[in-house]
C-alpha cells in the first residue's frame, strides 16, 4: 500500500477504534440518549446516531466517492437511528472499516491527486481522505461530550496523541 494512503487508513481505523471503545459497554438507553431533544438543527444527536452517521459518511466518501461504487447511502435514515445494543453499531463501523481498507489498499500514488465526482462537486482523492478523517474526528468529539454528559461529568479514557503513533 502507498505509505501516504496507509497513514490515512491508520488514522481512520484509529478513530473507528476510539468510537468502539467509547460506546462498546453502554446500554441502549445511553446509546440512544440525546442531551437536548428538539428538531432539525436544534437537537443534539445520540451516540448511536453519530456512530451510524460516521459509518455512513466513510462509506459515502470512500466507497461511493473514491471507489466509484453505486450510491446506496441513506443519510436521512442515519439521523433517526435507534440502536437496540452496541452490536448493531459495531457491524456498521466494522463494515465501514473493512470497505475503507479494501478500497484504499488498491489506490496508487497518482490517484491521490486525481479527481472524483462527489455529488455535484469534484474533489481530489487526497482532499476526500483528509475530509473524512476530519469529519470522523469531529463526531468522535461530539460523542465524547455526549458520553461525559450521560456519565454526569465523568469522561471516558482516551489515548493521548503519542499513544496513537504507529508502532514500527
Amino acid at each position: 500500500m502507498v505509505p501516504e494512503v496507509e497513514n490515512y487508513l491508520q488514522r481512520i481505523e484509529n478513530l473507528l477504534g476510539q468510537i468502539h471503545n467509547l460506546v462498546a459497554d453502554l446500554p441502549a438507553e445511553a446509546l440512544n440518549w440525546r442531551p437536548i431533544e428538539g428538531s432539525e438543527d436544534h437537537a443534539m444527536n445520540s451516540m448511536a446516531v453519530l456512530a451510524t452517521h460516521v459509518a455512513g459518511a466513510i462509506h459515502f466518501w470512500i466507497a461511493e466517492g473514491i471507489g466509484r461504487q453505486p450510491p446506496t447511502r441513506d443519510r436521512d435514515a442515519e439521523f433517526v437511528t435507534q440502536a437496540g445494543d452496541f452490536r448493531e453499531l459495531q457491524q456498521r463501523l466494522d463494515q465501514a472499516g473493512r470497505e475503507a481498507r479494501e478500497i484504499l489498499s488498491s489506490l496508487s500514488e497518482a490517484e491521490l491527486a486525481s479527481p472524483r465526482q462527489v455529488g455535484e462537486r469534484t474533489v481530489p482523492v487526497r482532499w476526500a481522505l483528509v475530509h473524512i478523517i476530519d469529519h470522523t474526528a469531529l463526531h468522535l468529539g461530539h460523542m465524547q461530550i455526549t458520553y461525559q454528559l450521560w456519565r454526569g461529568g465523568q469522561s471516558a479514557q482516551a489515548p493521548r496523541w503519542y499513544e496513537r503513533l504507529p508502532q514500527d
